[in-house]
């Protein structure tokens, strides 16, 4: 069966829209339909009906759902492990948060490079819902990220957490903090959560970013107020361009592995997780 045919109907049971669908993937109206009605014929049942209210599943199409993610997945690890055939033994595709890696992929690549020599590793900085599609898509074998979806099909395993903490460039407290001059962290929605329920009155700013590197850079160039992981906190403090809000609470964020359920596992996965979890720093 034909790749092609399963991402269309994976598409169209995201989109539920033929011309979205067509859209998405660079393809025309008819083709999308070529492709539905390839695969109706080929398991002999209508897969999806079309009425004034949209495009709609079937019965079977809703049953082939789980099936055809499999199938893509399976694909698409068959696909890297054949194009990566003679050089090393394995592949693995690695996803983690951008603020993760910001903090740990030097020393994770150099340990693991040097624990897994025959292992080839890819590695990209990304935003957990679209790792977590991607994991289910086959196009990673292993995420790093805030906040899991649980889908079916994955596994999720906290590793550890990571703290941040409101830094200023000139406020000393939380009442000294101007509207105006507020960075709002928009990390995950877990963070987002306490951060409104510990600052209310910050929930609107005129500034706001989900990555730490960001909110610091706009502390130097335009000053403030923002959270910022504990090590930027430090290092911040220690150039002398902010100081820690005294009476502002930290914001812990837990961070998670997640992997497909048959290779949570496999010795490759093992060792990375147990690197990343040894490599995020510890509290008291």
């Amino acid at each position: 069966m034909q790749i092609e045919l399963i991402e269309t109907f994976l598409d169209l049971m995201e989109t539920r829209s033929f011309n979205r669908t067509a859209e998405r993937l660079n393809l025309t109206q008819s083709t999308v339909s070529h492709r539905v009605n390839a695969l109706e014929t080929a398991f002999g049942r209508k897969l999806f009906t079309r009425g004034k209210g949209g495009t709609v599943p079937t019965a079977a199409g809703l049953r082939l759902v789980d099936h055809a993610k499999a199938l893509q997945s399976q694909w698409h690890e068959a696909t890297r492990a054949v194009e990566a055939a003679g050089t090393y033994e394995r592949e693995m595709r690695i996803g983690i948060q951008h603020d993760v890696a910001e903090m740990v992929i030097g020393t994770f690549l150099k340990t693991v490079r040097s624990e897994l020599p025959q292992t080839s590793i890819y590695v990209e900085a990304d935003y957990s819902i679209q790792m977590n599609r991607d994991l289910g898509a086959g196009d990673l074998d292993l995420a790093i990220l805030y906040t899991p979806h649980h889908l079916p099909d994955l596994h999720y395993e906290r590793i550890g957490d990571i703290s941040y903490i409101l830094v200023s460039t000139a406020a000393e407290y939380i009442a000294d903090i101007a509207p105006k001059d507020y960075i709002y962290a928009n990390y995950s929605p877990a963070f987002d959560r306490a951060h409104r329920i510990a600052l209310p009155q910050f929930s609107a700013a005129s500034a706001a970013t989900g990555r730490n590197l960001i909110v610091a850079e706009l502390l130097k160039e335009i000053g403030g107020a923002g959270y910022v992981i504990r090590s930027t906190a430090e290092q911040l403090v220690g150039e002398g361009i902010a100081r820690p809000v005294a009476d502002a609470p930290a914001i812990t964020q837990t961070v998670y592995a997640a992997t497909n359920i048959r290779f949570r596992h496999a010795h490759q996965h093992r060792k990375m997780i147990a690197t990343l979890a040894g490599l995020l720093p510890k509290y008291d």
